[in-house]
């Protein structure tokens, strides 16, 4: 956990509804790259720790006879349901409300476990030594997020830029200078260093893929303003009072940057490091 700042159920409060709508999605062909790595037959048992609105689980179920989603926010638990309904996949996906220090929680045992940009937000030590313990001997944790060291070019993108610098200044002028997170804040921001952690925890690995992105993608304004209600750092409720006043002033800031109300937005790459669970106990 990060010094000084503690986790509290108002992290995400808000921003379910506006994820799956403003979130970039991963890099194509994400799905395909793990069969590979992982080589799924679509049976065995997928963990994905910090689900969110179910986007990573669902994109992952076919290479699965069961996911089991966890997550501690009830709204993100409502939608993942709904998305699964929706996708037909019911059936063989299951949505756990709780944190991740909360498990095992009588879950049983996974080929897999996932953590698709939710792992900082844990008490990692913990969690990564409860994961190991609720895998099957040869199985894997797999950590997904953006490749962070990616620069995305504007170049030649066939719509205005999302104006993404003039929105995180709008949202400081709201909110202050220092990172907001729950109801504490973030002022060095969330932890690395989880190779150390999951080294500690048993681990062994990793191996590194990064699944290319760069793809433009196009992006509407009502995107763009749930892209930022979908963020911990801008969540609704942080703006209090002064919600309707921001949003008005991110519309008018969009309808600057792009008089059609639209944008292209190049899609990141997708960094995923496959930890080995072995068959010795620790």
């Amino acid at each position: 956990m990060v010094a000084g700042w503690e986790w509290d159920e108002t992290l995400f409060a808000g921003t379910a509804a506006h994820y799956r709508r403003g979130r970039l999605p991963y890099a194509p062909g994400l799905a395909d790259a793990l069969a590979e790595a992982l080589r799924l037959d679509g049976r065995g048992r997928l963990l994905d720790v910090g689900c969110g609105p179910g986007i990573l689980a669902l994109a992952l179920a076919h290479l699965f006879g069961e996911v089991v989603g966890v997550d501690p926010d009830p709204e993100m638990i409502a939608e993942a349901r709904r998305e699964a309904a929706r996708s037909a996949l019911s059936g063989k996906a299951r949505w756990v409300r709780a944190r991740a220090e909360e498990l095992p929680a009588g879950l049983g045992r996974f080929t897999v476990a996932t953590f698709g940009q939710s792992f900082h937000w844990m008490d990692r030590e913990l969690v990564a030594a409860t994961t190991r313990d609720m895998l099957w001997p040869g199985g894997a944790l797999v950590h997904i997020s953006d490749l962070k060291t990616e620069t995305l070019t504007v170049d030649g993108l066939p719509r205005p830029a999302v104006p993404g610098a003039a929105i995180e200044e709008l949202i400081r002028h709201y909110l202050g200078p220092v990172r907001r997170a729950g109801k504490g804040v973030l002022p060095q921001g969330t932890p690395g260093g989880e190779a150390a952690v999951l080294t500690r925890a048993g681990f062994s690995g990793p191996r590194r893929h990064v699944v290319p992105g760069g793809q433009p993608l196009e992006r509407t304004a009502d995107d763009v303003v749930a892209g930022v209600f979908s963020m911990s750092f801008s969540a609704p409720h942080l703006f209090g009072a002064r919600r309707d006043a921001f949003e008005a002033d991110l519309r008018r800031l969009l309808r600057e940057a792009s008089a059609s109300g639209r944008f292209s937005e190049r899609r990141p790459s997708t960094e995923v490091f496959v930890w080995g669970r072995d068959h010795s106990p620790r």
